[in-house]
C-alpha cells in the first residue's frame, strides 16, 4: 500500500483519498507531508497518528471518522435520564472488531464513575 501512495505522489496528484482504514491512510500520509489526504475510517484517527486532535486536525490529514467509542459515556448518560434507577449496565460488543474494547472499556469508566454497575460486556 505504501507504494501505491508513493506513486500518487510522484504522479503530482491534487489530493488523496482513502477510504475504509487506517492502514491506507497512514500509508499517504508516510509518503508525503504536502499533499491533502483526506480519510473515511471507522476507528480513532488520533489513535492512530492521522490528526493531532479531532477539533484541529493540523498537518495535511483530515476526513471523517464513524468511531462512535468516544460518545459511549454520553449515550450512558442519556440512558440514565430514561432510566434513573437502573444499577446494572451490560454492552454488547463484537469481540472480533478492535474499536468495541475501547468502547467497553470506557462504558466502563463512565459507569464505574456515576456508582452504575456494569456486568459484562457481551
Amino acid at each position: 500500500m505504501s507504494m501505491l501512495a508513493v506513486d500518487l505522489v510522484n504522479r503530482e496528484v491534487s489530493v488523496i483519498v482513502a477510504l475504509g482504514s487506517a492502514v491506507a491512510a497512514n500509508a499517504a500520509k508516510a509518503a508525503t507531508a504536502t499533499v491533502p489526504i483526506v480519510f473515511a475510517i471507522a476507528d480513532d484517527p488520533v489513535r492512530h497518528g492521522l490528526v493531532e486532535s479531532l477539533g484541529r486536525p493540523g498537518g495535511n490529514a483530515t476526513g471523517v471518522s464513524y468511531f462512535s467509542g468516544v460518545l459511549g459515556p454520553k449515550r450512558l448518560g442519556l440512558l440514565l435520564e430514561l432510566v434513573p434507577d437502573a444499577e446494572q449496565v451490560d454492552v454488547l460488543i463484537n469481540p472480533s472488531n478492535p474499536p468495541s474494547e475501547i468502547f467497553a472499556r470506557q462504558i466502563g469508566e463512565a459507569a464505574a464513575a456515576i456508582g452504575v454497575r456494569e456486568a459484562s460486556s457481551l
